[in-house]
């Protein structure tokens, strides 16, 4: 891992964080949760390990399910980061960084829901029409 560190935070700068180093995997994902949790028409994600994130500021849960967490900023209400079925890994969203263009997704999840009209990521080697068919820490 190396010694990098990747700040950011939410609209409204009450929620900052860092993440050291660079993600287990960079994915998009167009299930209906996410797109609808989002308000997007898909969901961009970095994931990293829990080790490697520090969180400073009030935030809230929202959006959550059996599977996943999500937390947003208490004050400005932006998606901040979330947590997916394991306490190991915490999942940043690319657009809360403060550095724009730092992470390139490798694959696609939920491609069934994908809008017509968008067109296909260059970076992305895998898609996936649902979920990945195994969990695995990266990707490809």
């Amino acid at each position: 891992m190396t010694s990098r560190i990747h700040k950011g935070g939410c609209a409204c700068g009450k929620v900052r964080f860092e993440a050291r180093g660079e993600p287990y995997r960079v994915g998009v994902c167009h299930c209906l949760t996410c797109r609808k949790a989002h308000g997007a028409p898909f969901n961009l994600y970095a994931v990293f390990p829990v080790e490697a994130v520090t969180v400073s500021g009030a935030v809230i849960e929202f959006a959550s399910s059996e599977r996943a967490r999500r937390y947003s900023c208490a004050s400005c209400g932006a998606p901040v980061y979330s947590t997916w079925g394991r306490d190991d890994e915490f999942y940043l969203y690319p657009g809360s960084f403060d550095e724009t263009g730092l992470f390139e997704p490798t694959y696609e999840l939920w491609t069934i829901r994908r809008e017509p009209w968008l067109p296909e990521f260059a970076s992305v080697v895998s898609r996936y029409e649902r979920d990945r068919p195994q969990w695995k820490r990266t990707e490809p």
